[in-house]
C-alpha cells in the first residue's frame, strides 16, 4: 500500500496542506485543537486499507497551512468553506466528514450547510450542540458557568496574546502537558479541568508526567512541538475568539438537527463529555440518523490517538454501512 502523501491545495483564500492515503470515497478528517493532521496518523492507513481515499488537512492556522492574521479570518462560515474548497480542489463531488474536538463543529456545520457535498458526519469526543432561540450569548453562559471565583478554558483564551505568552514559552512541554492530562491516562485528580480558580492559569490545570503514555512516543511529541514552535498557537486560539461571532450569525440555524447518517465516538474519561453531557444525552434527538454513540472505557480527550484500533473499526464499520458514493 502506498505511503502518507503530503501536498497543498487551494481552498477557500488560503493554501492548505493536506495528508493523504488510499484511493475510493472520499472521508475528510477534521482536527481539534492544539493539533495537527498527525493527529489522524493511525487513521490513515486504516482508511485506506478499507478502500478509502482519507484526507487529513492541517486546518486553517495550523501546521503548514495558512496562518491569517485577522481574529475574524476563524469563524465557522470560513472553516467550513475551507473544508467545501478542500472537496471541491479534490475533484470530488461528495465526502464524509470526521471532526474530533474543535473539528466536530467543523463537521457539524458542514453537514449543516452544505449536506448536498457532506454524505455523512462522524463526531469525536464533541457532541453536536443544537442551536436554540433561548441561548445566550456564549461567553455570558461561560462566565455563568464559571461563577465569580472560576474561570473557564475557553474565557481564558479569549484576550489576543495572553494564552499565546503560556503555551509559547516551551511549546514542547506544553503539548506533553496537555496531551497527558486531558487523556485517560492520569488519575483523576492530576487530569485537566475546564474550570479552575482565576488565580491559576490554564497550564495549572495539567500535570506533566513523569514518562509519557504508551499511546505518545517521544517522536510524536516531536511533530507537535516543532510544528507549534515554528506557528505559534494563535491560529488555534482564534477558533475559540469567534465563539460570539457565530453565535450572533448563526440564529438561522435554530432549531436544526443534523440529519445525515451519523457516528459519535469519545472516551469514557472525556472532560469534555462531562462539559456536554446533556447533548451527548440527546444525540439521539437531535442526531436522528445517528447510528451508534460510543464511550470506550479507560480513555479520555485524544480518543482517535489513545485508542487507535478501536476507533479504526467503528469508523470502517460505519463507513462500509453507507452507499458508497
Amino acid at each position: 500500500m502506498k505511503e502518507i502523501r503530503h501536498r497543498f491545495v487551494e481552498t477557500n483564500g488560503i493554501r492548505m496542506h493536506i495528508a493523504e492515503q488510499g484511493s475510493g470515497p472520499l472521508v475528510v478528517l477534521c482536527h481539534g485543537f492544539p493539533e495537527l493532521w498527525y493527529s489522524w496518523r493511525h487513521q490513515l492507513p486504516a482508511l485506506a486499507k478499507a478502500g478509502f481515499h482519507a484526507v487529513a488537512p492541517d486546518q486553517r492556522g495550523y501546521g503548514q497551512t495558512d496562518r491569517p492574521e485577522p481574529v475574524e479570518a476563524y469563524d465557522i462560515f470560513r472553516l467550513v468553506g475551507d473544508i467545501v474548497g478542500l472537496v471541491q480542489a479534490l475533484g470530488e463531488e461528495r465526502a464524509v466528514v470526521a471532526g474530533h474536538d474543535w473539528g466536530a463543529p467543523v463537521a457539524w456545520h458542514c453537514g449543516l450547510l452544505r449536506p448536498d457535498i457532506f454524505r455523512a458526519v462522524v463526531l469525536l469526543s464533541v457532541p453536536f450542540l443544537p442551536r436554540s432561540a433561548s441561548d445566550i450569548r456564549p461567553t455570558e453562559a461561560m462566565r455563568f458557568l464559571a461563577g465569580e471565583d472560576n474561570e473557564f478554558y475557553q474565557l481564558y483564551f479569549q484576550e489576543p496574546g495572553k494564552a499565546e505568552a503560556e503555551l509559547e514559552a516551551d511549546p514542547r512541554k506544553t503539548m506533553r502537558m496537555f496531551l497527558y492530562s486531558a487523556s485517560g491516562d492520569p488519575p483523576p485528580e492530576k487530569r485537566w479541568r475546564f474550570l479552575f480558580p482565576k488565580s491559576q492559569k490554564f497550564l495549572d490545570t495539567a500535570t506533566d508526567p513523569e514518562t509519557l503514555p504508551a499511546w505518545l512516543t517521544e517522536e510524536d511529541l516531536d511533530v507537535f512541538a516543532r510544528e507549534f514552535a515554528r506557528t505559534g498557537f494563535r491560529g488555534g486560539l482564534n477558533w475559540y475568539r469567534n465563539i460570539d461571532r457565530m453565535w450572533e450569525l448563526g440564529g438561522f440555524l435554530n432549531g436544526a438537527k443534523l440529519l445525515q447518517p451519523a457516528l459519535f465516538v469519545a472516551g469514557q474519561a472525556d472532560g469534555v463529555i462531562t462539559m456536554y453531557r446533556q447533548a451527548y444525552d440527546s444525540l439521539e434527538q437531535n442526531v436522528p440518523n445517528l447510528t451508534k454513540k460510543v464511550l470506550i472505557p479507560g480513555a479520555g480527550h485524544w480518543i482517535q490517538q489513545e485508542r487507535p484500533e478501536a476507533v479504526n473499526q467503528l469508523l470502517v464499520e460505519f463507513l462500509q454501512s453507507l452507499p458508497q458514493r
